[in-house]
């Protein structure tokens, strides 16, 4: 058993185009205390690697946070896993808001620190004392109450592409960022209703029991993230108060939720939410560029990749 690919992601793209067979995109987290994060690992990627089970997976002693892409004929055999793990029993998980077998084309799971980074000491704050849960209907009602507050969980690139109506959306990179920076936005606000949202749900609990330590009483967390609010508010037949695109953290970088597009190709300026990364490896850049212009500029944020990225072939 390899721990790591050995395939070119070329060959492995060619690989996942050719399967016979649909598979199912979904994710779940669980904070749960995982007493050796390396042998736990170990066994979830034996059986996940045998059920061609293929996503990204971060395992640490605060638990795990999975996005997978797992064959339809296998789901069952994967759910009868899950019940088995005294770890995983019962974790709710959620499926794709679109239905797409070009999520992942890899298995890849690592062991970290901990499965969301915050930049904080382990006992800075009590992890379990976090905000209320709330279910979709009841997310979507709140938002338009009066003194209440919605605040996304994200970064500043998924927030550009897809937020909730009105939601204060912190411009920041990264997590560990955000968490004093919406501590800030908040200082004057400790009376209001405060709705936390993010893509599943794993960075609002953290971050709800974050605010409760600092004296926040009305923390609240939509459950199941914008995954799970746009499925049960399609299943409503309700207008989405989530607008935009979802931005997902695999192949495709996006869920359309609605039509509505908020954000610039910065190079024409023509109306696109479309992600690509920057082809100069070293940048790698994730930006938002419309197909005229990556064609364009060959997939390069600036002149400088360009050159960087051309001097560094000619070498």
């Amino acid at each position: 058993m390899f721990l790591y690919n050995r395939v070119s992601k070329k060959e492995l793209r060619k690989k996942v185009a050719a399967e016979p067979f649909k598979r199912v995109t979904l994710s779940f987290y669980r904070y749960v205390n995982i007493e050796n994060p390396v042998s736990f690992r170990d066994e979830l990627f034996g059986y996940w690697q045998h059920l061609n089970i293929l996503g990204r997976i971060y395992v640490a002693h605060e638990g795990i946070n999975a996005q997978m892409s797992i064959p339809e004929h296998n789901f069952k055999a994967f759910e009868e896993h899950l019940q088995q793990n005294p770890y995983l029993a019962n974790v709710p998980f959620k499926k794709a808001i679109e239905d797409d077998s070009r999520s992942f084309f890899a298995l890849t799971m690592k062991v970290k620190k901990k499965i969301v980074a915050d930049g904080l000491p382990d006992d800075a704050f009590d992890t379990e004392n976090t905000g209320q849960r709330l279910d979709a209907l009841t997310f979507h009602k709140m938002i338009d109450e009066p003194g209440t507050l919605v605040v996304d969980m994200r970064n500043k690139y998924e927030s550009e592409v897809g937020r909730f109506y009105n939601a204060i959306c912190p411009q920041v990179k990264t997590f560990r960022e955000e968490l004093p920076v919406v501590l800030d936005m908040l200082a004057d606000k400790k009376d209001k209703n405060i709705l936390l949202y993010c893509t599943g749900g794993v960075r609002c609990e953290k971050a709800s029991a974050w605010l409760k330590h600092h004296g926040y009483e009305k923390v609240y967390q939509l459950d199941g993230g914008i995954i799970q609010y746009t499925h049960e508010i399609r299943q409503q037949g309700l207008e989405s108060k989530f607008i935009g695109k979802n931005f997902v953290f695999d192949e495709r970088m996006g869920e359309r939720i609605t039509g509505d597009v908020l954000s610039k190709c910065p190079t024409c300026g023509e109306a696109c939410d479309r992600h690509v990364n920057c082809a100069n490896p070293p940048c790698h850049t994730l930006i938002i560029q419309c197909e005229k212009c990556e064609e364009k500029s060959q997939g390069f944020c600036s002149e400088k990749c360009d050159a960087e990225y051309h001097a560094a072939v000619v070498r």
